[in-house]
């Protein structure tokens, strides 16, 4: 009789958390402080004039729109880190979604900041 032989499986990744874990951590801290810094900017036009004042709430109230419905783009890359394999052959893939993620956050609020117009 032959002898059946199991399938090889990949070689688990023990360390495969660290990446999203630390992107997870990275990326919530920015989008918070990102979220504190374009809230209070709506305080930069306290003392403008009614025409000056309608264009920049306009523009402010769109750029933390933005900046909300944007927030799915790194969440998107998070879960992406999160449900790879932990196989040391997607440790790769793993590391680009995890750094993608805070730098993603950040280039929407460089985008979001670039929205308002400043008084």
């Amino acid at each position: 009789m032959e002898q059946m032989s199991l399938p090889v499986r990949e070689e688990r990744d023990s360390r495969a958390w660290v990446g999203p874990l630390v992107s997870s951590v990275v990326s919530v801290v920015a989008g918070f402080f990102a979220l504190v810094v374009l809230g209070f900017s709506a305080m930069a036009c306290d003392s403008c004039s009614s025409e000056k004042a309608h264009g920049f709430d306009g523009s402010i109230s769109t750029a933390m729109n933005v900046l909300q419905v944007g927030f799915l783009v790194p969440a998107g890359l998070l879960v992406a880190a999160w449900r790879l394999p932990r196989e040391r052959q997607k440790a790769g893939q793993r590391a680009m979604f995890a750094l993608t993620a805070p730098l993603s956050v950040v280039v929407l609020f460089v985008a979001c900041m670039a929205i308002v117009r400043w008084p």
